[in-house]
Protein backbone atom coordinates (compact mmCIF):
# COMPACT_ATOMS: atom_id res chain seq x y z
CA UNK A 1 0.00 0.00 0.00
CA UNK A 2 1.49 3.22 -0.87
CA UNK A 3 2.43 5.99 1.72
CA UNK A 4 -0.60 8.07 1.30
CA UNK A 5 -3.19 5.48 1.50
CA UNK A 6 -1.10 4.25 4.61
CA UNK A 7 -1.49 7.62 6.43
CA UNK A 8 -4.77 7.92 5.98
CA UNK A 9 -6.16 4.59 7.27
CA UNK A 10 -4.96 6.28 10.78
CA UNK A 11 -7.54 8.68 10.50
CA UNK A 12 -10.06 6.22 11.88
CA UNK A 13 -7.99 5.00 14.38
CA UNK A 14 -8.22 6.60 18.01
CA UNK A 15 -5.79 8.85 17.44
CA UNK A 16 -8.85 10.79 15.12
CA UNK A 17 -11.40 10.22 18.14
CA UNK A 18 -13.49 13.43 19.02
CA UNK A 19 -14.47 12.84 22.42
CA UNK A 20 -17.48 14.54 23.96
CA UNK A 21 -18.68 15.01 27.03
CA UNK A 22 -20.59 17.32 29.72
CA UNK A 23 -18.21 20.03 31.49
CA UNK A 24 -17.17 19.44 34.91
CA UNK A 25 -17.68 22.11 37.23
CA UNK A 26 -13.89 21.25 38.37
CA UNK A 27 -12.36 21.33 35.02
CA UNK A 28 -9.12 23.79 34.68
CA UNK A 29 -5.89 23.21 32.59
CA UNK A 30 -2.74 25.08 34.30
CA UNK A 31 -1.84 26.42 30.84
CA UNK A 32 -1.18 29.88 29.60
CA UNK A 33 -3.78 32.57 28.76
CA UNK A 34 -3.26 33.74 24.73
CA UNK A 35 -4.11 37.47 25.03
CA UNK A 36 -3.66 38.26 21.12
CA UNK A 37 -3.28 36.47 17.82
CA UNK A 38 -0.63 38.07 15.43
CA UNK A 39 -2.41 38.59 12.36
CA UNK A 40 -5.80 39.59 14.00
CA UNK A 41 -6.41 42.76 14.33
CA UNK A 42 -7.68 44.19 18.28
CA UNK A 43 -8.27 41.81 21.24
CA UNK A 44 -9.81 38.14 20.77
CA UNK A 45 -13.65 38.10 21.38
CA UNK A 46 -13.21 34.64 23.40
CA UNK A 47 -10.96 32.84 25.61
CA UNK A 48 -7.91 30.98 24.39
CA UNK A 49 -5.18 29.23 26.25
CA UNK A 50 -2.34 26.71 25.58
CA UNK A 51 -0.10 25.10 27.31
CA UNK A 52 1.37 20.97 27.64
CA UNK A 53 0.03 17.80 29.26
CA UNK A 54 2.28 15.71 30.30
CA UNK A 55 1.85 11.70 29.48
CA UNK A 56 3.62 8.57 29.41
CA UNK A 57 5.17 9.26 32.46
CA UNK A 58 5.76 13.17 31.18
CA UNK A 59 7.79 11.64 28.08
CA UNK A 60 5.93 13.10 26.39
CA UNK A 61 4.60 17.01 26.09
CA UNK A 62 1.54 16.79 24.56
CA UNK A 63 0.78 20.77 23.22
CA UNK A 64 -3.20 21.48 23.25
CA UNK A 65 -5.72 24.59 23.04
CA UNK A 66 -7.79 25.37 24.88
CA UNK A 67 -11.15 26.92 23.35
CA UNK A 68 -13.80 28.35 25.90
CA UNK A 69 -17.05 28.90 24.29
CA UNK A 70 -18.77 32.14 23.48
CA UNK A 71 -22.46 30.98 24.76
CA UNK A 72 -22.55 29.50 28.09
CA UNK A 73 -19.36 27.52 28.99
CA UNK A 74 -20.30 26.49 32.14
CA UNK A 75 -23.54 24.13 30.49
CA UNK A 76 -21.95 23.91 27.05
CA UNK A 77 -20.07 20.48 26.14
CA UNK A 78 -16.53 20.23 25.96
CA UNK A 79 -15.03 18.49 22.84
CA UNK A 80 -11.71 16.88 22.86
CA UNK A 81 -10.32 17.21 19.37
CA UNK A 82 -7.71 14.79 18.10
CA UNK A 83 -6.35 14.97 14.39
CA UNK A 84 -5.44 12.01 12.23
CA UNK A 85 -2.69 11.74 9.31
CA UNK A 86 -0.75 10.36 11.37
CA UNK A 87 0.79 13.36 12.24
CA UNK A 88 -1.64 16.14 11.43
CA UNK A 89 -2.06 19.64 13.76
CA UNK A 90 -5.54 20.06 15.36
CA UNK A 91 -3.84 23.73 14.30
CA UNK A 92 -6.01 23.33 10.85
CA UNK A 93 -8.72 22.33 12.05
CA UNK A 94 -8.91 25.69 13.82
CA UNK A 95 -7.94 27.89 11.04
CA UNK A 96 -9.85 26.15 8.34
CA UNK A 97 -12.42 24.53 9.84
CA UNK A 98 -13.90 25.35 13.10
CA UNK A 99 -12.51 27.48 15.18
CA UNK A 100 -13.43 30.69 15.94
CA UNK A 101 -10.60 32.64 13.34
CA UNK A 102 -10.07 31.63 10.40
CA UNK A 103 -6.85 32.32 7.60
CA UNK A 104 -8.13 34.89 4.89
CA UNK A 105 -7.05 32.96 2.52
CA UNK A 106 -8.24 35.14 -0.40
CA UNK A 107 -6.51 38.25 0.60
CA UNK A 108 -2.82 37.10 0.84
CA UNK A 109 -0.38 39.51 -0.17
CA UNK A 110 3.18 38.03 0.56
CA UNK A 111 3.44 39.11 4.43
CA UNK A 112 1.90 37.42 7.44
CA UNK A 113 -1.35 35.99 6.97
CA UNK A 114 -4.39 37.43 8.39
CA UNK A 115 -7.29 36.06 10.48
CA UNK A 116 -10.90 36.97 10.59
CA UNK A 117 -13.73 35.76 12.70
CA UNK A 118 -15.12 32.79 11.69
CA UNK A 119 -18.87 32.71 12.16
CA UNK A 120 -19.84 28.72 12.10
CA UNK A 121 -16.93 27.86 14.52
CA UNK A 122 -17.98 25.21 16.55
CA UNK A 123 -16.79 27.34 19.70
CA UNK A 124 -20.42 29.30 19.13
CA UNK A 125 -21.28 26.36 21.59
CA UNK A 126 -19.23 24.11 22.92
CA UNK A 127 -15.61 24.34 24.43
CA UNK A 128 -12.87 22.92 22.48
CA UNK A 129 -9.84 20.85 23.37
CA UNK A 130 -7.54 20.82 20.35
CA UNK A 131 -4.61 18.27 21.37
CA UNK A 132 -1.63 17.60 18.97
CA UNK A 133 -1.07 14.07 19.27
CA UNK A 134 0.78 11.53 18.56
CA UNK A 135 4.39 12.72 19.54
CA UNK A 136 6.09 14.88 17.02
CA UNK A 137 2.63 16.60 15.80
CA UNK A 138 1.94 20.54 15.65
CA UNK A 139 4.07 21.37 18.68
CA UNK A 140 4.06 18.32 20.61
CA UNK A 141 7.34 16.77 21.57
CA UNK A 142 8.94 13.94 23.36
CA UNK A 143 11.68 14.51 26.05
CA UNK A 144 13.37 11.06 25.32
CA UNK A 145 14.72 9.62 22.11
CA UNK A 146 12.52 6.68 22.83
CA UNK A 147 9.37 8.23 24.02
CA UNK A 148 9.82 9.90 20.04
CA UNK A 149 8.41 6.40 18.57
CA UNK A 150 4.57 5.81 18.85
CA UNK A 151 1.97 3.66 17.53
CA UNK A 152 -2.02 3.65 16.77
CA UNK A 153 -2.20 1.73 20.07
CA UNK A 154 -0.11 3.79 22.22
CA UNK A 155 -1.52 7.16 20.58
CA UNK A 156 -4.90 5.33 21.56
CA UNK A 157 -4.28 5.14 25.11
CA UNK A 158 -2.67 8.34 25.42
CA UNK A 159 -6.26 9.82 24.06
CA UNK A 160 -8.01 6.85 26.51
CA UNK A 161 -7.30 9.43 29.69
CA UNK A 162 -9.77 11.86 27.60
CA UNK A 163 -12.45 9.16 26.39
CA UNK A 164 -15.53 9.25 28.69
CA UNK A 165 -18.71 8.89 27.20
CA UNK A 166 -18.86 9.37 23.60
CA UNK A 167 -17.57 10.25 20.23
CA UNK A 168 -17.43 11.80 16.84
CA UNK A 169 -15.57 10.86 13.58
CA UNK A 170 -15.41 12.79 10.29
CA UNK A 171 -14.51 11.13 7.03
CA UNK A 172 -13.17 8.72 9.10
CA UNK A 173 -11.03 5.34 7.19
CA UNK A 174 -12.12 2.82 9.11
CA UNK A 175 -10.96 -0.26 7.25
CA UNK A 176 -8.33 -1.09 4.60
CA UNK A 177 -10.80 -1.78 1.62
CA UNK A 178 -12.48 1.44 1.51
CA UNK A 179 -10.73 2.46 -1.79
CA UNK A 180 -13.02 -0.23 -3.52
CA UNK A 181 -16.00 2.41 -2.98
CA UNK A 182 -14.33 5.24 -5.63
CA UNK A 183 -15.71 3.40 -8.28
CA UNK A 184 -19.02 3.31 -7.39
CA UNK A 185 -18.35 6.61 -6.20
CA UNK A 186 -17.18 7.95 -9.06
CA UNK A 187 -19.87 6.64 -10.83
CA UNK A 188 -22.74 7.71 -8.68
CA UNK A 189 -21.38 11.29 -9.32
CA UNK A 190 -21.24 11.34 -12.77
CA UNK A 191 -17.07 11.22 -13.41
CA UNK A 192 -17.16 7.76 -15.43
CA UNK A 193 -19.89 6.24 -17.91
CA UNK A 194 -22.07 3.51 -16.87
CA UNK A 195 -20.11 1.41 -19.95
CA UNK A 196 -16.88 1.59 -17.50
CA UNK A 197 -18.20 1.22 -14.26
CA UNK A 198 -19.85 -1.96 -15.95
CA UNK A 199 -16.35 -3.25 -17.88
CA UNK A 200 -14.88 -2.51 -13.87
CA UNK A 201 -17.19 -4.46 -12.34
CA UNK A 202 -17.01 -7.29 -14.62
CA UNK A 203 -13.57 -7.64 -15.06
CA UNK A 204 -12.08 -6.63 -12.08
CA UNK A 205 -14.15 -8.55 -9.66
CA UNK A 206 -14.31 -6.04 -7.04
CA UNK A 207 -10.32 -5.48 -6.47
CA UNK A 208 -9.93 -2.24 -8.41
CA UNK A 209 -6.15 -2.23 -8.73
CA UNK A 210 -3.48 -2.69 -11.35
CA UNK A 211 -2.68 -6.11 -11.28
CA UNK A 212 0.70 -6.32 -12.16
CA UNK A 213 -0.31 -7.31 -15.85
CA UNK A 214 -0.83 -3.92 -18.47
CA UNK A 215 -2.66 -6.14 -20.89
CA UNK A 216 -5.27 -7.69 -18.67
CA UNK A 217 -8.86 -6.26 -18.79
CA UNK A 218 -9.08 -5.05 -15.65
CA UNK A 219 -6.05 -3.04 -15.73
CA UNK A 220 -7.10 -1.66 -19.17
CA UNK A 221 -10.43 -0.15 -17.50
CA UNK A 222 -8.01 0.99 -14.41
CA UNK A 223 -5.95 2.83 -16.78
CA UNK A 224 -9.22 4.25 -18.32
CA UNK A 225 -10.37 5.26 -15.48
CA UNK A 226 -6.92 6.92 -13.78
CA UNK A 227 -6.92 9.01 -16.82
CA UNK A 228 -10.65 10.44 -16.78
CA UNK A 229 -10.30 11.19 -13.22
CA UNK A 230 -6.34 12.52 -13.37
CA UNK A 231 -7.43 16.43 -13.31
CA UNK A 232 -9.99 15.57 -10.40
CA UNK A 233 -9.40 17.35 -7.05
CA UNK A 234 -9.97 14.30 -5.15
CA UNK A 235 -10.89 15.47 -1.04
CA UNK A 236 -13.44 17.86 -2.90
CA UNK A 237 -14.46 16.95 -6.34
CA UNK A 238 -16.03 20.35 -6.74
CA UNK A 239 -12.46 21.96 -6.50
CA UNK A 240 -10.03 22.47 -8.77
CA UNK A 241 -6.52 21.16 -8.33
CA UNK A 242 -3.38 23.26 -7.88
CA UNK A 243 -1.77 24.44 -10.80
CA UNK A 244 1.80 22.71 -10.61
CA UNK A 245 3.48 25.82 -11.53
CA UNK A 246 2.06 26.90 -7.94
CA UNK A 247 2.12 24.13 -6.08
CA UNK A 248 3.93 20.94 -6.67
CA UNK A 249 3.35 17.96 -4.28
CA UNK A 250 7.43 16.53 -5.01
CA UNK A 251 8.95 19.92 -4.24
CA UNK A 252 9.95 20.15 -0.41
CA UNK A 253 7.47 22.45 2.26
CA UNK A 254 9.82 25.34 2.34
CA UNK A 255 10.16 25.54 -1.68
CA UNK A 256 6.17 25.66 -2.01
CA UNK A 257 6.01 28.25 0.71
CA UNK A 258 8.58 30.41 -1.03
CA UNK A 259 7.21 30.15 -4.12
CA UNK A 260 3.57 31.66 -2.21
CA UNK A 261 5.32 34.27 -0.77
CA UNK A 262 6.75 35.39 -4.84
CA UNK A 263 4.51 38.70 -5.99
CA UNK A 264 3.72 36.45 -8.93
CA UNK A 265 1.64 34.60 -6.72
CA UNK A 266 -0.62 37.55 -5.82
CA UNK A 267 -3.39 38.21 -5.44
CA UNK A 268 -4.75 36.04 -3.04
CA UNK A 269 -4.24 32.09 -3.60
CA UNK A 270 -6.00 29.57 -5.42
CA UNK A 271 -6.38 26.56 -4.72
CA UNK A 272 -7.05 24.11 -0.79
CA UNK A 273 -2.78 22.95 -0.80
CA UNK A 274 -1.77 26.72 -1.19
CA UNK A 275 -4.43 27.84 1.53
CA UNK A 276 -2.83 24.89 3.47
CA UNK A 277 0.70 26.53 3.63
CA UNK A 278 -0.59 29.68 4.62
CA UNK A 279 -1.16 28.05 8.51
CA UNK A 280 2.86 27.28 7.36
CA UNK A 281 3.41 30.78 7.12
CA UNK A 282 1.53 31.73 10.14
CA UNK A 283 2.63 29.04 12.96
CA UNK A 284 6.30 29.39 11.88
CA UNK A 285 5.98 33.32 12.51
CA UNK A 286 8.37 33.95 16.12
CA UNK A 287 6.02 36.18 16.97
CA UNK A 288 2.86 33.63 16.48
CA UNK A 289 4.60 30.88 18.38
CA UNK A 290 5.40 33.76 21.57
CA UNK A 291 1.67 34.38 21.57
CA UNK A 292 0.68 30.80 21.57
CA UNK A 293 3.23 30.19 24.34
CA UNK A 294 5.32 27.57 22.24
CA UNK A 295 8.21 26.23 24.79
CA UNK A 296 11.36 27.62 22.60
CA UNK A 297 13.87 24.77 21.45
CA UNK A 298 11.28 21.80 22.05
CA UNK A 299 9.91 21.54 17.97
CA UNK A 300 11.42 22.60 14.75
CA UNK A 301 9.65 24.27 12.30
CA UNK A 302 5.90 23.52 12.59
CA UNK A 303 4.06 21.18 9.69
CA UNK A 304 0.67 20.53 9.01
CA UNK A 305 1.40 17.22 8.70
CA UNK A 306 4.40 15.72 9.81
CA UNK A 307 6.77 14.37 7.08
CA UNK A 308 9.21 12.19 9.51
CA UNK A 309 7.01 10.94 12.58
CA UNK A 310 8.25 7.76 13.64
CA UNK A 311 5.17 5.81 14.03
CA UNK A 312 4.15 2.28 13.26
CA UNK A 313 0.63 0.99 11.83
CA UNK A 314 -0.57 -1.84 14.07
CA UNK A 315 -4.44 -1.50 13.04
CA UNK A 316 -6.07 -1.64 10.06
CA UNK A 317 -9.77 -2.41 10.69
CA UNK A 318 -11.28 -0.33 13.50
CA UNK A 319 -15.00 -1.70 13.29
CA UNK A 320 -14.81 -4.08 16.16
CA UNK A 321 -13.88 -0.97 18.29
CA UNK A 322 -16.69 0.69 17.70
CA UNK A 323 -19.00 -2.64 18.26
CA UNK A 324 -17.42 -2.50 21.64
CA UNK A 325 -18.20 0.83 22.07
CA UNK A 326 -21.65 0.52 20.96
CA UNK A 327 -21.85 -2.71 23.41
CA UNK A 328 -20.64 -0.37 26.54
CA UNK A 329 -23.12 2.44 25.49
CA UNK A 330 -21.17 5.29 24.00
CA UNK A 331 -22.97 7.71 21.89
CA UNK A 332 -21.33 8.41 18.58
CA UNK A 333 -22.10 10.09 15.58
CA UNK A 334 -19.99 9.73 12.26
CA UNK A 335 -20.28 12.40 9.22
CA UNK A 336 -19.19 12.22 5.79
CA UNK A 337 -18.28 14.74 3.43
CA UNK A 338 -20.87 13.90 0.21
CA UNK A 339 -18.16 15.54 -2.53
CA UNK A 340 -15.00 13.48 -0.92
CA UNK A 341 -13.41 11.08 -3.17
CA UNK A 342 -10.83 9.91 -1.12
CA UNK A 343 -13.21 8.57 1.72
CA UNK A 344 -16.36 8.67 0.36
CA UNK A 345 -19.22 8.32 2.54
CA UNK A 346 -20.89 5.47 0.71
CA UNK A 347 -18.00 3.38 2.17
CA UNK A 348 -18.76 4.90 5.68
CA UNK A 349 -22.42 3.63 5.08
CA UNK A 350 -21.05 0.27 4.46
CA UNK A 351 -19.28 -0.30 7.86
CA UNK A 352 -22.06 0.98 9.77
CA UNK A 353 -24.44 -1.30 8.10
CA UNK A 354 -21.93 -4.22 8.68
CA UNK A 355 -22.67 -3.48 12.46
CA UNK A 356 -26.01 -5.07 11.75
CA UNK A 357 -27.96 -2.29 14.30
CA UNK A 358 -31.62 -1.69 13.48
CA UNK A 359 -32.55 2.03 12.43
CA UNK A 360 -33.94 4.04 15.13
CA UNK A 361 -34.33 6.97 12.82
CA UNK A 362 -34.54 6.82 9.29
CA UNK A 363 -32.92 8.49 6.41
CA UNK A 364 -33.99 12.44 6.46
CA UNK A 365 -32.88 16.11 5.64
CA UNK A 366 -30.98 18.33 8.55
CA UNK A 367 -31.41 21.86 8.01
CA UNK A 368 -29.65 25.15 8.14
CA UNK A 369 -30.79 28.10 7.74
CA UNK A 370 -34.06 26.77 5.73
CA UNK A 371 -31.89 24.49 3.43
CA UNK A 372 -30.93 20.90 2.62
CA UNK A 373 -27.28 20.68 5.07
CA UNK A 374 -27.31 17.01 5.06
CA UNK A 375 -29.12 13.37 5.85
CA UNK A 376 -28.92 11.06 8.62
CA UNK A 377 -29.93 8.06 9.71
CA UNK A 378 -29.59 7.07 13.30
CA UNK A 379 -29.01 3.31 14.89
CA UNK A 380 -30.59 1.82 17.54
CA UNK A 381 -26.95 1.69 19.23
CA UNK A 382 -27.10 5.56 19.66
CA UNK A 383 -24.85 6.13 16.43
CA UNK A 384 -26.15 8.57 13.82
CA UNK A 385 -24.46 9.08 10.45
CA UNK A 386 -24.67 11.84 8.63
CA UNK A 387 -23.88 13.21 5.59
CA UNK A 388 -22.49 17.59 4.63
CA UNK A 389 -23.98 18.39 1.56
CA UNK A 390 -21.07 19.67 -1.10
CA UNK A 391 -18.52 18.99 1.51
CA UNK A 392 -15.32 16.68 1.55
Amino acid sequence: MEYSKMCLIQVALIIFLIVVFEICPQFAFAGSPVEYLPGFEGPLPFQLETGYIGVGEDEVQLFYYFIKSQSNPKVDPLIYWFTGGPGCSPLNAILFELGPVELDIRAYNGSLPTLSLNPYAYTKVANMIFVDLPVGSGYSYATTQKANHSDDLQSGDHANEFLRKGYILGNPVTFSGQDYYKIPFAHGMGLIPDELYKSLVTNCGGEYKHNGSTKSLCSRDMRTFDWLIKDIYQYHILESPCDPVSYDSRRSLSENVQNLKSPAAYPGVKCREEWHELSVIWANDKNVRDALHVRKGTTGAWERCRSNLSFAIIVNNTIPYHANLSRKGFRSLIYSGDHDMVIPFISTQAWIKSLNYSISDDWKPWIIDGQVAGYTRSYSNQMTFATVKARN
